[in-house]
């Protein structure tokens, strides 16, 4: 099998790293279960897991370890939060992020990406007024208020992890020497 860089990686090794990304990104969602407040911010870190090989690899592998972090963090993690967090948008959202910003019209990726994340966020409300029922926001703010906030929320998001994976390309790339890991089988 050829990398992105078109070097032949054994499946083996591929595997592995998925398999240490994924354990790494359930760990770090970990200790967003047990400190509440940084449940959202580390669920954003976790996906990072997902743009490393994204970068490196391609394929169907940031798929894949989207899938296993997602299926252990809702199995392991005490408090749930952080793992829909990653399930519902934020572990899928690096690979569609990749494929949207090779469109060349900054204003149609802007809504697509948006178009996405509203679209994700109706299917996570929709299933969890299925699961629970009445959902109660616990806030006096107006629907339109808080989906304007979390909008908001999500334009940062977005250029937080452009900043994310510049600072990977140009600095942790080589301090982490991922290159070993996609070296010759």
């Amino acid at each position: 099998m050829r990398n992105v860089n078109g070097k032949r990686v054994s499946t083996t090794r591929l595997l592995t790293l998925c398999s240490v990304l994924s354990a790494l990104g359930v760990a770090i969602m970990y200790l967003g279960s047990f400190i509440e407040v940084l449940d959202l911010s580390l669920a954003l870190l976790a996906s990072f897991s997902v743009v490393i090989l994204m970068i490196e690899q391609g394929g169907a592998y940031p798929w894949l370890i989207y899938a296993v972090t997602g299926t252990l963090a809702l199995l392991l993690l005490p408090n749930k939060s952080a793992a829909v967090e990653f399930v519902c948008f934020m572990g899928f959202y690096p690979i569609v992020k990749e494929r949207v910003e090779r469109i060349g019209v900054r204003l149609v990726r802007m809504l697509l990406k948006f178009l996405c994340f509203n679209a994700s966020l109706a299917v996570a409300w929709l299933a969890l007024r299925l699961l629970v029922g009445e959902v109660e926001l616990g806030t006096e703010l107006p629907m339109v208020a808080i989906l304007l906030l979390l909008n908001g929320f999500f334009a940062f998001y977005d250029y937080a992890l452009s900043v994310l994976i510049t600072s990977y390309l140009r600095v942790w790339r080589k301090r982490l020497r991922v290159d070993r890991f996609f070296g010759k089988s």
